[in-house]
């Protein structure tokens, strides 16, 4: 990842020093480099700025006032000789806070915080898997844990669901179309107009037939393919 990167300051060793800092970077690319808040104000709209370095005492306008106008999508880092202007900095939700004289070393550090920050906002959110669903049966909401089902079974307005270690089958008036809603496909396939079998617990296949103790389940050719495209990524 590479991040666009600005610096604003009116010391112009300092200005200099942090663009060579940039330069050897290798995850940054300098955007612009300005004396001052007020020209990096004419300048800036329209660019796309991930990364901010900025002084806080400026003439005119100065580094925490300019922040209150930046995009929020752009992370500050702020730079100043004075150390009690770091609560300020927080207070506007700075990345970080650099301390002149600036070593290298502590510039790269506060860069990968923005590396860092940058690459969280693109993976993206993660989701609470599923566990169980709930099941009408005999007038009761029944839970199953998904880990136990072996497989389901289609009878015209009724599923039977068959658990691991459970002889008897749980019995729901639903249809297999809105059971096949139900189950997520990461853990379940279809296999024939009445079975929809749970992934991992595959365990024999005896030509064509899915095997689960003397239960002998058909692939139908409506399926078949992707039943096959399921075994080809585990072969």
């Amino acid at each position: 990842m590479i991040l666009q990167c600005v610096i604003i300051d009116d010391e112009p060793l300092a200005l200099s020093l942090l663009e060579s800092y940039v330069k050897k970077t290798p995850f940054l690319q300098l955007a612009g480099a300005y004396p001052n808040a007020v020209k990096a104000m004419d300048d800036l709209p329209g660019k796309e700025v991930d990364l901010m370095f900025l002084d806080i005492q400026m003439p005119d306008l100065n580094g925490l006032e300019f922040s209150k106008m930046v995009s929020p999508s752009t992370r500050i880092i702020f730079t100043t000789a004075f150390g009690q202007y770091a609560l300020e900095g927080y207070k506007v939700n700075a990345l970080d806070y650099l301390l002149k004289p600036i070593s290298y070393p502590d510039f790269l550090q506060a860069a990968n915080k923005g590396l860092q920050w940058f690459e969280l906002m693109q993976q993206p959110p993660k989701t609470e898997e599923m566990q169980s669903i709930f099941i009408k049966s005999e007038y009761k909401l029944v839970q199953i844990e998904l880990k136990n089902i072996l497989y389901v079974e289609g009878l015209k307005d009724y599923v039977k669901v068959y658990e691991e270690g459970n002889p008897k089958p749980i019995l729901s008036l639903m249809s297999m179309k809105a059971m096949e809603n139900l189950l997520p496909s990461s853990r379940f396939i279809r296999v024939h107009r009445s079975f929809i079998v749970q992934k991992d617990k595959i365990r024999i296949i005896d030509r064509g037939r899915i095997v689960f103790g003397k239960t002998y389940i058909p692939v139908s050719d409506s399926y078949k393919q992707a039943f096959q495209d399921f075994l080809d990524k585990r072969s």
